[in-house]
């Protein structure tokens, strides 16, 4: 799995609006700057994270964009997933039942389904709050 800039930027976004009152819209400009993303590209991803009610958006001169939900109700794996075609290390696992001709005899698909199993729970284990404050979340270590 490699995690595209749309991933890691929508990342660094609802991390940046996690960091500002619950109520506060902030304004595209600031979250293109403080993360040094381009406009044009920060507008495609919280356009994205708004369809998705990840965001809500306001126009006007008061607008900008503000989380929905509280920082700790949002997890890693819950934005990759959406901003990924996939989180599977390998494609096969991507379809579900499995439809490669080879997984009846294939050696190493239950080593694959295990790291994929280890990949989704440690991410769907870390939320915006933890990647805020790393002291409450302990060990890090899977």
């Amino acid at each position: 799995m490699l995690v595209s800039t749309r991933g890691r930027y929508a990342l660094r976004i609802i991390l940046e609006l996690s960091t500002h009152d619950q109520d506060e819209y902030v304004p595209l400009i600031e979250l293109s700057q403080k993360q040094d993303i381009s406009l044009k590209y920060a507008e495609a991803i919280v356009a994205f994270l708004t369809k998705a009610k990840l965001l809500e958006g306001k126009r006007g001169k008061s607008g900008g964009y503000k989380l929905v939900k509280k920082p700790s109700e949002y997890t890693v794996g819950e934005i990759l997933k959406l901003t990924e075609e996939s989180l599977a290390p390998v494609s096969c696992l991507n379809d579900n039942p499995n439809k490669c001709p080879k997984a009846k005899d294939c050696k190493t698909l239950r080593m694959w389904e295990n790291m994929n199993t280890l990949i989704q729970n440690y991410l769907f284990s870390v939320t915006i709050d933890d990647l805020n404050n790393p002291q409450n979340k302990g060990d890090w270590n899977i």
